[in-house]
This record gives structure tokens, sequence and C-alpha cells, in this order.
């Protein structure tokens, strides 16, 4: 029987660090190798002590804030061990700290952790490239404690549909209210029609899998920079 891969989670005390453990917990393909965060609890540790743990894990996945993801990608790449990160809000050079880390040693990064919703950011392109007269406009709902808008999700959104167009970002429209999981709408407005694309997320429980699903790919992948495109197969769509 293949042993469970041990899993360190960053973040560990947040909304998302908290359903991520709760996934591996009830889950016999993973192991909790411990949990950092700025905000102690019962099995969270400071983040001064994630180089500690990661020599006891097989790989660490990271719901915490840019800056703190940049430093654990960097000590994840330092010992050569996987590392994915759902974070969102990461800045031009953030993101090319996350693409550094990945000449060492395998990183993989989603703004969103559903499958289905990254199998989706493929059928918005699609759409925007096939319906050339239609307007398009994103709208992204979220709880009220989020910090980034729009959302990690609906700028990848964005960023495939203006490459599909070949030209500006579509405008996007964020809500910030109540504990809403997470809401994305695309939509495709042309003359006498409308085509709407929508994703509703139920629960936390659907990228915490997700991310854990990213998790059991990219274990003994080589070193790299890979997203869900590359999981799902779906490069050139």
């Amino acid at each position: 029987m293949k042993r469970p891969l041990k899993v360190l989670v960053c973040g560990a005390s947040g909304r998302m660090g908290r359903a991520v453990r709760a996934e591996i917990a009830g889950s016999s393909a993973f192991a909790y190798a411990g949990g950092v965060d700025s905000g102690s609890g019962p099995g969270v540790d400071a983040p001064q002590a994630f180089p500690r743990l990661l020599a006891g894990a097989d790989l660490a996945v990271d719901f915490s804030a840019p800056a703190s993801a940049c430093a654990f990608a960097a000590a994840c790449a330092a010992a050569r061990k996987p590392f994915v990160t759902g974070t969102t809000g990461f800045s031009k050079a953030q993101l090319a700290a996350l693409k550094a880390a990945g000449r060492k040693a395998p990183v993989f990064f989603s703004p969103n952790m559903s499958p289905a919703v990254n199998l989706t950011f493929a059928l918005a392109a699609l759409a925007a490239a096939r319906l050339k007269n239609f307007d398009i406009h994103i709208t992204e709902a979220h709880h009220t404690a989020k910090k980034d808008a729009p959302s990690g999700t609906a700028l990848r959104y964005a960023e495939r549909i203006a490459a599909a167009r070949g030209g500006a970002l579509p405008p996007i429209s964020s809500i910030r209210a109540g504990d809403i999981v997470g809401d994305h709408a695309v939509l495709y407005a042309g003359p006498h029609e409308r085509v709407e694309l929508k994703h509703t997320a139920h629960s936390r429980a659907v990228f915490a899998a997700g991310a854990l699903k990213a998790a059991a790919w990219l274990a003994g992948k080589k070193p790299g920079f890979y997203d869900y495109s590359d999981l799902l197969e779906l490069k050139g769509f």
C-alpha cells in the first residue's frame, strides 16, 4: 500500500488552511505534517518553524499571504520539495519569485483550486474568441474578509479572454458581502441574445480537495512552474 503524502500546511489557522486540514483528516492518501500561521492554535506553529517542519514533510500546501508564500516557496526550493499555493494577490515581482523557486523544485500555482473552475477558464477563452461582436463583463462575489479585489480567479478569466481576443482586459465588478464562498460569472452580451458562464462554490472543501489533488499530482514531478492547465491537460485550449 502506498504511504500517505505528508503535507505541511501554510496558513493553517485561516479559512482555507482549516479546510485543507479537514480534507487531510478525512483521507487515507494524506497525513498532516504540521502547519504554520501567524495566528497560533492547536497543531499550528509560528512561520519560523517552517524549515524544521518541512524536513519531516513531503511537500507544502499554502493558503497564506503573497509575501509569506514567496518565503515558503523559496524554502521549498532550497529543500527541493514541492510547493502548492492557492494564495492570491501576488504582485508581478512576487509571481516572478514563485517562478524562480520553480527552477529548483516543482511549484504549482492556481488562483482557484477548483478543477471545474479551471476548465471554465478554457471555455471562457473559447467563447471570447468565437463571439467576437459580443461585449464581455466579469462579475465576482466573495465574503467580506477577502482582501484582494478583483479576485485572482476573475483576473485569470480576464487574462484568458484578453489573450483570446488580442485586446484589453474586460471589465470586472467585485462584490464583498456576508460569507459568500465564491461566485464568478462571465457575461457575453450580443445583439438579441446573451450567454453567461457561471461557477458557484458551495463550500471551501472544493478548493481544499483541489489543492490536495494538485499536491498528489505534483509529487515526483521535475522542477518547474505548473498550474491546472498542466494537470487537466488543457495547454493550447
